[in-house]
């Protein structure tokens, strides 16, 4: 798939291996638990397995196959030998075992085998494994096959102190004198397995006949693309010395494209350093300079050049599309970091990881808004949300944070798997992993494509908290910090659903009536769950979550139309979204009674008359959410209903419409709260970041409708790029 990258990172995975076959040789040598020893072994033989595959040749191809067989069979021997006699010694200290040769001569035997095949030595499966790799790393590398040669000695040293040392060695513990050697049952599982090892040390040709063809195939492949890459790249020397400077490439590929992201996740990591040097006194310091650094890679990336670029053989796209969207994420993580400073402030937890936990989720975000094929989609996507199962968990103290985590966690490696079940379906029914290659082989809707895609969407679902996969939304908007709810609230959608948008679009466009139904299904489920649902909630975090739920579906209603103007649609509607979100979520944080945040709707009783302007906020922010005009939610609902009404999809829009009219009575009951009940005690007064994030999206919520141009523009233009 990328034989590029494998001739150009072979040096870097020829540096690894030979580090892997040395430092876990010498460690082995020092261990004093067995089973350690023997997981240290695995590394090595792991590291002559990427050396032989990453030479390239057929000896090397072969010799890596070969030597992950002969691993599986002797690695798993060994363990079995550990614990067999773990089961009559209850311990795994290598001095305890010795003389084993007197009370277990069969199993002295059995090991000894196995311990010569783990080492490579002659007439065993491990000897011709890594004979091969040798061979065939010889050919491309000769410094790296020396050294690796090294290892193989230096590991033999480590096996023959081991077999010394356990059945040679002397009985230190008398009341094991006793123990008695393999039973019947145990011999019949480690007889098959030494023979096995011993046969194909000896007549190795049968495993090698079996991945003969294949491995041909393999290496024949490889050498093309190697010479078609040193042709190019004699062509490119021919040009000049500038060429470097004037297209900014290396390793082939081109690196502007993702310049914005370079910059971030180096940004980041020099944070990272920054905080584990100098301590949780830097958390201010890193939050400030995290915001600058997501401003940076915000202005780096409207810098690009216009029009589509791609790099990484069409792995990494940036498109108008991409560039909306990732703006949009930028954003959102911006103003949550804002929104985080009073949390941050805390002196019982000073986590200066916060910030970086969410640029690493900013980083993903990116990758995945703008993945070319489903191998960067994914990469994408874990990156995102392994740091957001960090930040969910962020308030350690907080038995319901860490339950938020936890639950994410799990659902979400759940929903990962469901992604990768559907992926690797569509990839074994089209042969293909990138969305344009996917578009041309499946013009109909197979079978087993359309499975693929059912669970490819099911995954995608997750992260964009769709019905039915909906059930993790309230529990961690609830028990997450405000700040991070905020965060999930906001940017993570971006991202999730603009991948799901250029999935749909790009990946599918031969089979829309198929994928249409799905997302019609999950649109309607979603609506009508998060209207109904959020009725009887009285924390405002859990309300809000359904109410993100509807909305989701609302977005989707767009998608369903398969068109320019729905997806045009979707992406006015996350923008409007998000600027509610971050207006709703500034004033849940600056709900603050002596000291301490309040999360129930009844706290809000009587706003309007202790602090009538942010309750007029709240209202305006509502309202919006309703979808009453003029305000921006109801130009957000208009364009997804308008384009779902042009593509017939009209049980949809109606369905839309009666759900925006039941999530309105949820919204107008915490207004009636704030004007029409006894008001409680004052509020705090509300800080200075938390006033200017309500400022600013408050302000674009209600002054919208003056002039949208911008916005819808830059959607219109961002759609047809999918196009």
């Amino acid at each position: 798939m990328f034989p590029e990258a494998s001739h150009d990172f072979a040096p870097l995975i020829f540096t690894l291996s030979t580090i892997a076959i040395i430092y876990t040789s010498l460690v082995a040598l020092m261990q004093e638990d067995i089973k350690k020893l023997i997981a240290y072994s695995s590394v090595a033989h792991m590291g002559f397995v990427t050396m032989g595959i990453f030479a390239g040749t057929t000896q090397g191809v072969a010799g890596g196959v070969f030597q992950m067989v002969s691993h599986g069979i002797v690695s798993g021997a060994l363990f079995l030998c550990v614990g067999i006699v773990y089961d009559r010694m209850h311990t795994r200290e290598i001095t305890a075992y010795g003389g084993l040769v007197n009370r277990m001569p069969l199993y002295a035997l059995v090991f000894m085998v196995f311990t010569m095949a783990n080492v490579g030595l002659p007439g065993t499966s491990g000897f011709v494994g890594e004979f091969m790799t040798l061979i065939g790393t010889f050919k491309v590398s000769i410094p790296t096959a020396t050294i690796a040669t090294l290892g193989v000695i230096l590991s033999a040293a480590y096996a023959l102190w081991l077999y010394r040392k356990v059945i040679f060695g002397v009985l230190t513990k008398p009341s094991l004198a006793s123990i008695k050697d393999l039973t019947f049952r145990e011999s019949l599982t480690l007889v098959p397995l030494v023979a096995l090892t011993i046969l194909f040390g000896v007549y190795p040709k049968p495993v090698l006949d079996m991945s003969a063809a294949s491995v041909q195939q393999l290496v024949n492949n490889y050498s093309t693309a190697v010479t078609a890459i040193k042709q190019r790249r004699c062509c490119h020397e021919r040009r000049g010395s500038g060429q470097f400077a004037m297209t900014f490439e290396t390793a082939g590929y081109q690196l502007l494209p993702v310049l914005p992201e370079l910059v971030l996740a180096v940004g980041a990591m020099v944070l990272l350093m920054l905080g584990a040097y100098r301590g949780p006194q830097t958390t201010a310091l890193i939050t400030g300079l995290a915001i600058a650094l997501l401003v940076v890679t915000g202005v780096l990336e409207l810098m690009l050049p216009v029009g589509k670029l791609t790099t990484f053989g069409g792995s990494f796209i940036v498109d108008d599309f991409a560039r909306f969207l990732k703006i949009l994420a930028l954003i959102g993580s911006a103003a949550t970091l804002i929104l985080s400073k009073e949390f941050l402030e805390d002196q019982s937890r000073k986590l200066f990881e916060f910030a970086i936990l969410v640029m690493l989720s900013t980083l993903g975000m990116m990758v995945l808004i703008s993945a070319g094929d489903l191998i960067t989609l994914y990469l994408g996507l874990e990156l995102m949300s392994l740091a957001l199962y960090v930040v969910a968990a962020s308030n350690r103290d907080n038995a319901k944070s860490t339950e938020a985590g936890l639950k994410y966690f799990v659902l979400g490696a759940l929903s990962s798997g469901m992604l990768l079940y559907g992926a690797s379906l569509i990839y074994g029914f089209t042969g293909t992993v990138s969305f344009a290659g996917i578009a041309a082989a499946a013009k109909t809707g197979s079978i087993g494509i359309v499975f693929g895609l059912v669970f490819l969407l099911a995954g995608l679902c997750f992260k964009v908290s769709a019905v039915p996969f909906h059930m993790w939304t309230p529990d961690v908007y609830e028990g997450a910090p405000t700040p991070v709810t905020a965060f999930f609230a906001s940017a993570p959608k971006v991202a999730a659903l603009a991948v799901f948008t250029r999935v749909a679009l790009t990946a599918f466009p031969g089979i829309t009536s198929q994928w249409q139904q799905i997302v019609v299904f999950v649109a309607i489920a979603s609506m009508v769950l998060g209207s109904f649902a959020a009725i009887g909630q009285s924390n405002i975090k859990r309300l809000m979550a359904y109410s993100s739920i509807g909305h989701m579906g609302f977005a989707l209603v767009g998608l369903a139309a398969g068109t320019p103007e729905g997806a045009q649609g979707v992406l006015v509607y996350i923008a409007i979204y998000v600027a509610m979100t971050l207006s709703s979520f500034a004033i849940i944080l600056a709900m603050k009674r002596g000291g301490r945040h309040v999360e129930n709707i009844s706290d809000f009783s009587g706003l309007s008359r202790t602090n009538p302007l942010l309750a007029f906020f709240f209202a305006m922010v509502l309202f919006s959410l309703a979808g009453i005009p003029p305000l921006a939610g109801f130009f957000a609902k208009f364009y997804v209903f308008v384009a779902a009404i042009k593509a017939g999809l009209f049980t949809l829009a109606v369905v839309g419409v009666l759900a925006s009219v039941v999530g309105a009575f949820y919204y107008l009951t915490i207004i009636k709260v704030m004007y029409f009940d006894e008001p409680l005690a004052k509020l705090d007064p509300m800080r200075v970041e938390l006033r200017t994030v309500l400022a600013v999206a408050g302000l674009f919520n209600i002054l919208f409708f003056v002039y949208p141009a911008p916005l819808v523009s830059a959607a219109t233009v961002a759609a047809k790029s999918l196009f």
